[in-house]
């Protein structure tokens, strides 16, 4: 067994908020505490006891007849009826608008499916053969998920038992998972899920990006933008403003809760706020909007603000030197989808992060507190997660080749560095990975892994100047074959 503390971490981070996994936030509270003022004078909009009329026109805090400081006669102890759902979305638009600086141009439905119903529905459907091989070996290069274990299913399996809510672009509604039709809605999900409704009328969340990586970089700006907006209403509910009951905790939780994957798929909720925040400072909420225009290219933007919008991730180009014996697997014929992968600083800092959780060994590559933040000696709530390591800050580019021979599938991954150094202490990183998962370094300088380890197979890992050359292949001498260097 691994130590205690590492699950008793995994335990602490893996909460839900919204359509994420993620740690918890503030208590909600929705109290009849007459106490309790708004965070701003009232003269324009009255006060928590007594609600002002309807403006001539629409203003910014006010959405279908409900100011953003009003209290409502709700109650939660039996959920919320549609009445009563209508108006917590109501008020919950208007503060989420008052804060955010801009206005709804329609009110967002919002619907309530049962966690069944949401698994049918976003299971994903027939995975071609060719997707999936290629996907599972994405995963098992990064030492996420074993030969033994399908990755599409762990990634569903993850997700469906954990989502409490999500925005659907296409249908322009939000979408609250629960066994109940009457939910108390969570105001952390309902506020986060209704930015991206504000986000999409006002800028669109379509999205070019094609790779794992710009994906990444995408969504540091939108989740960002939804968590910072979030933890804004969190603190002034039970100081200024008030708030529904926070429901009781369902519905979430089981499914195979993977450490190393949450970790890597956090990485927008956890770095994205630290972007806002740094544009903010820039511009205010004017260069955030502007921002749309111009999404970062890639995880480092978002990790390190400071690079954005100066930084491009390289393009890595990677010859094709296999044998006949082994073809390249391409997951899609699809346009829009490439033919390789591109996994970044993100994903990688995953890879390490995963060795202080996982149950194979007692080694790992980094330590807890190089990975997971802590404020005043408890789990630092609003950014849980550092992506900032010494082996990844100076990733420039990379991509991945994936090959089958059979049953048998191999990979090639080449990164490109900053420097000749950040190339050089990335690779001994990675074989430090390497090791940790039953990794022995042989005469010739490859690395075979033990049979009973998930990822029994040889590993080349090659320095040339600033770039790396990783290689995978069931046996030492099907390396050459796979790639000859």
């Amino acid at each position: 067994m691994r130590r205690p503390f590492a699950l008793v971490v995994l335990c602490a981070v893996v909460l839900l908020l919204a359509g994420c996994q993620a740690p918890s936030v503030s208590p909600d509270t929705e109290s009849g505490n007459a106490d309790l003022t708004p965070s701003e004078p009232a003269t324009d909009y009255g006060n928590n006891d007594s609600a002002p009329g309807a403006p001539a026109t629409d203003r910014l805090g006010y959405e279908n007849g409900y100011w953003y400081n009003e209290s409502l006669s709700v109650t939660t102890d039996d959920g919320l009826n549609k009445t009563e759902r209508d108006a917590v979305v109501a008020r919950t638009m208007a503060r989420v608008e008052r804060i955010r600086g801009l206005e709804f141009e329609e009110t967002v439905p919002v619907s309530v499916v049962s966690r069944a119903e949401y698994r049918n529905n976003t299971g994903g459907g027939e995975t071609g053969d060719s997707l999936r091989r290629f996907d599972n070996a994405k995963f098992e290069a990064l030492f996420f998920i074993g030969e033994d274990r399908d990755s599409i299913a762990v990634q569903n399996s993850n997700r469906g038992e954990s989502v409490l809510g999500y925005y659907s672009s296409q249908r322009g509604e939000i979408v609250i998972v629960s066994e109940s039709e009457t939910p108390t809605i969570s105001r952390g999900t309902l506020a986060h899920e209704l930015v991206h409704a504000l986000q999409d009328q006002h800028f669109g969340l379509e999205s070019d990006a094609r790779t794992r990586d710009q994906v990444q970089g995408r969504n540091g700006m939108v989740e960002g933008d939804a968590v910072a907006v979030t933890q804004t209403y969190t603190d002034r509910c039970g100081e200024a403003w008030r708030c529904i009951d926070r429901p009781s905790r369902s519905g979430g939780g089981g499914g195979d809760r993977h450490f190393g994957i949450n970790f890597m798929q956090y990485f927008p909720y956890s770095d994205g706020p630290g972007l806002i925040g740094d544009l903010r400072e820039r511009g205010g909420w004017s260069a955030v909007n502007d921002a749309y225009d111009d999404y970062p290219d890639g995880a480092a933007e978002v990790t390190y603000p400071g690079r954005y919008t100066e930084w491009e991730p390289e393009s890595v180009s990677l010859a094709d030197r296999s044998s006949d014996d082994w073809e390249r697997v391409r997951p899609s014929t699809d346009r829009d989808r490439p033919d390789y992968a591109v996994v970044g600083p993100s994903a990688i800092a995953g890879s390490m992060a995963y060795t202080i959780a996982d149950d194979y060994n007692e080694s790992s590559v980094v330590q807890t507190r190089d990975v997971i933040n802590y404020e005043d000696g408890s789990l630092d709530s609003d950014d849980p997660y550092n992506y900032d390591l010494p082996a990844t800050d100076g990733w420039a580019g990379g991509r991945m080749y994936v090959y089958d021979n059979g049953d048998e599938t191999a990979y090639v991954w080449k990164t490109t560095w900053a420097s000749e150094a950040d190339a050089r202490e990335f690779a001994d990183a990675w074989e430090a990975v390497i090791a940790h998962w039953g990794g022995t370094r042989t005469a010739e300088g490859h690395w075979v892994i033990e049979e009973d380890s998930p990822y029994t197979d040889a590993v080349s890992v090659r320095v040339d100047g600033d770039t790396v050359t990783v290689v995978n292949a069931p046996t030492a001498d099907e390396l050459s074959e796979v790639h000859d260097a």
